[in-house]
């Protein structure tokens, strides 16, 4: 099997190329993102791989489809930037569900923490000598309320850290299960009785901008708001509204609605065109990060390894235990028409 490999970083290379030698297998690595202009690279593979903000609309599914191409595989556990109408019954897509739900738990708390005490801003002060403590004034975690949405592995991991620092968790999730120690609530009510708000859900025709000006107006004054989910959860406009009026007190992002363009590369030395983007980025108790909550030595073998799985699968004609499924939301293994291996 071939695979044009597109999007690669020094540490996909490095992870891949541990397990590759296990597999009958050639990955052919490309610098370049996924798009209409470099798909023509996938030429002469049998598989492409592709991450979180590779451009996979109706004119890359078709250009793969043309050369030939029947599978793509993500390295990625979210799949909302796949045109499936495109891709329905021509193109099979298999995904990484989880590779390390602790890493990204661990860096929302991460943000918690270096916001709260503005170890950030600590950081750059002594580094310029300045050894003056005015201005990073933080409070316990300890009793106060964090607001949980979503409770999947990675919220569920991370509502176990928030309890391990005696908060008190309250949650919402479309689908609750119960979870010891926590109070499911409505939206409403979390919004109202939460110091920090962290979100742990997909991104769905539900959840886009579920964090607006309404939402936003419910909120307690000051409230820590945490992102490491996905971008278009927020609207960002409305939250530089809200970070301007002080009703958001902070917020600590890992994504962004229109990352695609700028995370994950180097432009040290350009400015930034993104207006909303410079903006957030000019307030002093908004930290982001480039996407990186998934980024740890376990997360990054797990992605390998899972990825080259799932090839393995298709090539020799298995079920595709991580396929998008187009029949059932549940995937593959409850799917109607799972005898025959493939999800069409």
């Amino acid at each position: 099997m071939r695979i044009a490999f597109f999007d690669t970083k020094p540490y996909d290379r490095q992870s891949f190329d541990q397990y590759i030698d296990q597999y009958d297998m050639k990955i052919k690595y490309f610098e370049s993102k996924l798009n209409e202009d470099t798909v023509a690279l996938a030429a002469h593979t049998d598989v492409a791989c592709a991450f979180v903000n590779d451009t996979l609309n109706e004119s890359v599914v078709n250009a793969l489809v043309d050369m030939g191409i029947k599978l793509l595989a993500l390295r990625c556990a979210g799949y909302n930037h796949v045109d499936f109408k495109a891709a329905y019954n021509r193109l099979h897509i298999v995904r990484v569900p989880a590779y390390s739900p602790y890493a990204v738990a661990e860096h929302a708390i991460a943000l918690m923490f270096s916001l709260n005490r503005k170890t950030h801003r600590a950081y750059v002060r002594t580094r310029d000598n300045n050894f003056n403590i005015n201005g990073l004034t933080g409070f316990d975690f300890h009793g106060k309320t964090v607001g949980v949405i979503g409770t999947g592995k990675i919220g569920r991991i991370f509502i176990d850290i928030c309890k391990g620092l005696g908060m008190k968790v309250i949650a919402y999730d479309m689908y609750p299960s119960e979870i010891e120690g926590v109070e499911f609530v409505e939206l409403a009510s979390l919004y109202q009785a939460s110091d920090i708000i962290s979100l742990h859900c997909p991104l769905t025709k539900e959840t886009h901008y579920m964090i607006d000006d309404h939402a936003i107006q419910q909120m307690k004054e000051g409230v820590m708001l945490i992102n490491t989910s996905r971008g278009a959860l927020i609207q960002t406009e409305h939250l530089i509204d809200g970070l301007k009026s002080k009703r958001i007190g902070s917020a600590g992002l890992d994504v962004y609605e229109e990352e695609s363009e700028y995370f994950f590369e180097d432009f040290s030395s350009e400015s930034i065109d993104d207006d909303i983007l410079a903006r957030l980025l000019s307030f002093s108790n908004v930290l982001v990060t480039s996407h990186q909550a998934f980024l740890t030595r376990e997360a990054l073998s797990n992605i390998a390894e899972t990825t080259l799985e799932n090839i393995k699968a298709y090539q020799e004609a298995r079920l595709l235990v991580n396929e998008v499924c187009y029949h059932c939301p549940e995937g593959p293994s409850k799917c109607n028409k799972k005898e025959t291996g493939r999800c069409w």
